[in-house]
């Protein structure tokens, strides 16, 4: 069963929270609610978030400091924030907005389709992302294992190498797929975003390549790329 990507919704108007779960629950993911800039930096503490969509009018703690603290911890930084407003400002609030490390800047009332689109597109992201994570995993428990049987009797692994390459391939397809749908409307972070994952899984296919047998691999094989 594939796990559910969280959405963290995060505003201190109760009516507007109910809303954005309106908008979003077609995309059936996990949403959870926070009413204050506090509130979500605790949530952030123990959950891995796809999206943050965040007001920026608060009282207390406002948007654009609540995502200069995301921003600023090494766990979160990458979470792409969507800031929300009801007040327009011009220019220097949105760049502002921008500068604070939003991926985007939507102003209220907004177009409830393109809301849950753009949420829609970081989702299949972090899903993607999540997907390679658990493919590098695999990968290096087949390194481990591998030093270790060659080192006993010698013997290639090679249906687990094929197993591993065969998944990849599914998660290739379907990264593929998502940035055929990025054209040139997308959003400049979500193609950025898309590009960043292609290039990881280049980094994962060549690894698994080496292991196979006939191209020089071996037990050792390269070193698995960091993946962030």
């Amino acid at each position: 069963m594939v796990q559910k990507a969280k959405i963290l919704l995060v505003d201190d108007r109760p009516e507007n929270l109910l809303a954005l779960e309106a908008i979003l629950s077609a995309l059936d993911q996990t949403l959870v609610r926070a009413s204050s800039g506090e509130e979500a930096l605790k949530a952030l503490l123990t959950d891995d978030f796809a999206v943050i969509l965040l007001d920026v009018q608060m009282p207390g703690m406002d948007g654009f400091e609540t995502a200069a603290h995301i921003k600023r911890r090494e766990r979160t930084r990458d979470i792409p924030i969507i800031f929300l407003t009801a007040i327009n400002h011009g220019p220097h609030h949105t760049f502002r907005g921008y500068a604070a490390g939003a991926v985007d800047y939507i102003s209220k009332p907004f177009d409830p389709w393109v809301l849950r689109a753009k949420v829609s597109v970081f989702v299949e992201l972090y899903m993607k992302n999540c997907q390679l994570r658990e493919q590098a995993a695999l990968l290096r428990l087949q390194l481990e294992q591998g030093g270790q049987s060659g080192a006993s009797n010698g013997k290639e692994p090679a249906g687990l190498i094929a197993e591993l390459s065969a998944r990849l391939a599914a998660v290739e397809e379907q990264a593929e797929a998502l940035t055929k749908q990025l054209d040139d409307s997308a959003d400049a972070a979500a193609v950025a975003t898309a590009a960043h994952l292609e290039r990881k899984l280049t980094g994962l296919r060549r690894a698994l390549d080496a292991l196979e047998p006939g191209t020089g691999g071996g037990g050792s094989g390269p070193t698995v790329p960091p993946q962030g």
